[in-house]
C-alpha cells in the first residue's frame, strides 16, 4: 500500500514514524491524496466513501456510544497506519479526531498528558474540545 507524507495537510506523525492525517469532513471536505482507509467518529454512519473505512458511533462534543468497539477500531486504525494511510475524521476534525489521534499516541507509547500535548502542538491547538474527552484519553491508556 502506501504511506502519507509530512508534507500532506493535517497529517500527524507519531513516536514510531507512524503517519495519521486527521480531518474535519465538514471543515475539510477535500484533501489528497485520497487515504487507502478511512476511520470516521461520527453520530451517524458514513455513507458514499469509496475506499475502505469503518465507522464508530460518537456525538459532537462527546464519546464514542460503545468505549469497547472504539478502543478496537481506533487499535486497528493503528495497526494499519504502519502500511497504509489512514484517515481519521469527524465534522469539524477537532474534537472527536483530536481525542482519537491522542488515543493512537497512548498507543504508540506516549502518556495521556503527552499525547493531548502531541495532538495539540502537532496536529491542532483547538484539538480535544473538552473534559470528558482528555478523561477519555487517560481512560484509553489504562
Amino acid at each position: 500500500m502506501s504511506q502519507w507524507s509530512t508534507r500532506d495537510d493535517r497529517v500527524i506523525a507519531l513516536p514510531s514514524g507512524r503517519l495519521i492525517r486527521g480531518r474535519g469532513l465538514a471543515a475539510h471536505p477535500e484533501l489528497s491524496p485520497d487515504p487507502d482507509f478511512g476511520l470516521y467518529l461520527l453520530a451517524d454512519e458514513v455513507r458514499g466513501v469509496p475506499w475502505d473505512h469503518t465507522w464508530v458511533e460518537w456525538t459532537d462534543f462527546g464519546l464514542p456510544v460503545d468505549p469497547a468497539a472504539a478502543r478496537e477500531e481506533l487499535t486497528a486504525a493503528w495497526q494499519r497506519a504502519t502500511y497504509e494511510r489512514v484517515e481519521i475524521a469527524c465534522l469539524g476534525g477537532l474534537g472527536r479526531t483530536g481525542t482519537a489521534l491522542a488515543c493512537l499516541a497512548v498507543l504508540d507509547g506516549l502518556t495521556p498528558g503527552a499525547a493531548v500535548d502531541l495532538v495539540r502542538a502537532e496536529y491542532d491547538g483547538r484539538a480535544i474540545e473538552t473534559a470528558e474527552q482528555v478523561d477519555f484519553v487517560s481512560d484509553f491508556a489504562r
